[in-house]
């Protein structure tokens, strides 16, 4: 399975666009851009590749085209650990940067989304959530600085539902089925309760919500609980080091991993690998493309790998999300490193 970082440059692409024909004439020919960072903690194996994503990707505008329109692109990155407080500060740091201030802030961590909106939405400075904050941010009449790119969590688990469906032989076989929702207890994995409650209602459905508190090394507990219960099905939604310990949970009670679906990012490689054996069977939900044969990733390799500017290895470069090319995808085998 490959769920690399490359899933921000279509969308920085707009934005940057657009951002960058306005601030041209006072940017004196640079437009300084904003990183907030996770290269340290719990959440460090995902967040680092999208950083490193984000900065190739800047890199590959400047070295291939000169910059946009004329104008050369400059960036920071601030360390947040995942942390919103820290976070805030980053932010409140950088926002102002450059001769122009920070034309957008890229973000991928639904905490810290959720923190900035008030803020971001008073300096009138756009976010751009990448499948992260809060799934309503998408009504833009409402939210107008914060732009849910790809999709919303509403959005990953309805497709999760419509994908159990689908197994049940309809929507309508839903009925009566038990459904565990085991989550990291933070803004991210609490996003989709209320709209599990509401299918469950609909469809006839038993959710039990079982929450994990971050960074999820102790699941023991929960995952005797789900052993009890015996769910038809287990949705994950996690992130970081709670999802293999969650794997290996599932393999040490026996319960069957092609049983347990989980959004993005619970199927980052960066996390699933370290499961091992016990990650064999794992269903995950998908909307990157995979592979290194879209036009922008051979452009990387070309402009920036080959010339040695690279912000991270040469493998990580094989998940462009420019398009949602396969939606599930089963892990079918994941050996330990």
């Amino acid at each position: 399975m490959r769920l690399k970082h490359q899933w921000w440059s279509g969308l920085v692409a707009a934005v940057l666009g657009g951002l960058v024909g306005v601030t041209a004439v006072a940017a004196a020919g640079e437009q300084f851009l904003p990183i907030l960072g996770v290269r340290e903690g719990a959440f460090r194996a995902l967040q680092i590749p999208n950083a490193n994503g984000f900065i190739d990707y800047l890199t590959l505008l400047n070295v291939r085209d000169g910059g946009i329109n004329g104008v050369k692109l400059v960036w920071e990155e601030c360390e947040t650990v995942y942390d919103v407080p820290r976070g805030i500060e980053c932010y409140e740091r950088l926002k102002t940067k450059g001769s122009t201030g920070a034309a957008v802030f890229p973000l991928s961590t639904t905490p810290l989304v959720n923190a900035l909106m008030e803020r971001a939405t008073h300096d009138q400075i756009p976010l751009l959530a990448v499948s992260s904050g809060r799934s309503d941010a998408a009504d833009g009449r409402v939210f107008p600085y914060v732009f849910p790119a790809l999709s919303t969590a509403w959005s990953q688990n309805t497709a999760t539902m419509r994908f159990l469906g689908q197994r049940a032989g309809g929507m309508t076989q839903l009925k009566g089925l038990k459904i565990t929702h085991v989550y990291i207890d933070n803004d991210f994995g609490r996003e989709t309760l209320p709209i599990l409650d509401t299918q469950a209602a609909r469809y006839g459905f038993a959710v039990q919500h079982l929450a994990v508190p971050p960074p999820g090394l102790d699941q023991k507990a929960t995952w005797l609980r789900v052993k009890v219960a015996q769910p038809d099905w287990v949705i994950l939604r996690s992130a970081g080091v709670m999802t293999p310990t969650a794997l290996k949970e599932a393999a040490q009670i026996g319960f069957p991993r092609d049983k347990i679906v989980g959004p993005p990012p619970t199927c980052a490689e960066q996390d699933v690998v370290p499961a091992g054996e016990a990650a064999i069977g794992f269903i995950c939900a998908n909307w990157r493309g995979m592979g290194t044969h879209y036009p922008l990733v051979q452009d990387m390799l070309k402009y920036i790998y080959a010339r040695g500017k690279g912000a991270g290895p040469e493998s990580e470069r094989r998940g462009l999300s420019a398009l949602l090319v396969r939606f599930f995808t089963t892990v079918r085998s994941v050996p330990p490193r």
